[in-house]
């Protein structure tokens, strides 16, 4: 007889998780965001409101977004004129659109990353698909699956409606998942559609406004596993540790409710003071067991909420101006795509580290922290440890 404890040592992995791949993909249509003030007001029939337009303007200017990716385009939007009004029942309209295109664009995503991984997709053993855009059944999950072809025994995890943090929350729960089943291969997937939050101005709600000004859409994968076999896989990231924390006074710091209109969005705090306030306590207690005080050590891969929380960040923390440039540059090209930015931002260092010579995927530092900031004011913090590029 087997007992239950050698059981268990044989069920887990012995080494930390590891990214094994990564892969990014986006709508064809992009906005340019000079345009975009001019194309928003004329689409949504509110040329009228002169001031308000003025200042949507500044919005856009200050945002720091060179041009975005959406699924919805001109024609789209002149079929389903309800979704170009401020206040209008449209959620059925919206539904339909997301419930095809999330996992679609997540399949764009995840091919790539399977691609690069290089092993077949029958060794997938588990998918954890995130998604702020719909609500469906079976979910987003399921379709990935069939859309790939993986094995229908792979294990599905679904989570919906988790808002910009969740780039942090699938790693820590892939982590979770590769460590603890031996062998385990983890798809990972966050596909946003900004579809389902898209509508017309009003200059009672501004902060709606400034969701108008950001969001992009976008969807990342990553495989994650442990004890990879370095003679057909290469390692890009070990996931170190994670953790999750509700900051302090942030309470109704950032909502979003699902409702017949679409999903609404409200900032109703201070949202880069309460962040910026808060992230040394997150980083200490990240990285006291290893030993490291100095935040310009780490590579850094920060969820870009807006410019506004990165300056906060850098200036409280005293960082370098070259530590959040990956994170700068993943908000230029491509806006706030919520939960899939912390993954667009490590795809791109890992691949700026290779071309520009350095001799580890985080920017030829040992250490990094990514950070996912959403709703709640909830902080994901996960511990990245990078793997020579030679």
């Amino acid at each position: 007889m087997v007992s239950v404890e050698e059981i268990r040592k044989a069920q887990r992995a012995e080494g930390p998780a590891t990214v094994l791949a990564i892969g990014t993909a986006t709508p064809s249509n992009c906005v340019l965001q000079a345009d975009y003030p001019d194309y928003y007001f004329r689409i949504t029939k509110s040329d009228h409101l002169v001031e308000l337009k003025e200042k949507f303007k500044r919005m856009c200017e200050k945002s720091m977004i060179k041009k975005r990716y959406m699924h919805l385009d001109e024609e789209i939007l002149k079929e389903n004129p309800k979704m170009c009004e401020y206040m209008a029942p449209s959620l059925d309209a919206r539904q339909d659109m997301v419930v095809v295109e999330v996992p679609r664009l997540g399949k764009e995503a995840a091919t790539k990353a399977i691609k690069e991984w290089g092993q077949p997709k029958s060794k997938i053993t588990h998918v954890v698909f995130c998604t702020t855009s719909g609500v469906d059944m079976p979910g987003a999950d399921y379709q990935l699956t069939k859309l790939l072809g993986l094995r229908p025994s792979v294990k599905r995890l679904m989570m919906y409606q988790q808002g910009c943090f969740a780039g942090g929350t699938v790693l820590r729960l892939a982590k979770d998942l590769a460590e603890n089943n031996r062998g385990a291969r983890v798809l990972v997937v966050c596909s946003e559609i900004t579809a389902v939050t898209f509508r017309g101005p009003s200059d009672t709600h501004l902060d709606s406004l400034v969701g108008q000004a950001l969001f992009g859409d976008g969807a990342a994968a990553v495989i994650v596993g442990a004890d990879p076999d370095l003679s057909v896989e290469r390692p890009l990231f070990e996931l170190v540790s994670a953790g999750q924390t509700i900051l302090p006074d942030s309470e109704g710091a950032i909502d979003g409710h699902l409702r017949e209109v679409g999903l609404t969005f409200h900032l109703l705090k201070d949202v880069p003071g309460l962040i910026s306030k808060n992230i040394e306590k997150s980083l200490t207690e990240a990285f006291t067991p290893i030993g490291i005080k100095d935040w310009n050590s780490l590579f850094w891969i920060a969820h870009p909420g807006g410019p506004a929380i990165l300056d906060q960040v850098e200036l409280k923390l005293g960082l370098k101006e070259e530590k959040l440039k990956s994170t700068r540059h993943v908000l230029s090209e491509y806006g706030n795509m919520s939960s899939a930015c912390v993954l667009f931002i490590l795809d791109d260092m890992r691949k700026k580290s290779l071309e520009e010579g350095r001799s580890t995927t985080g920017e030829g530092l040992e250490w990094g922290v990514l950070f996912g900031f959403g709703p709640g004011l909830t902080v994901e913090t996960v511990v990245l440890h990078s793997v020579a590029t030679h």
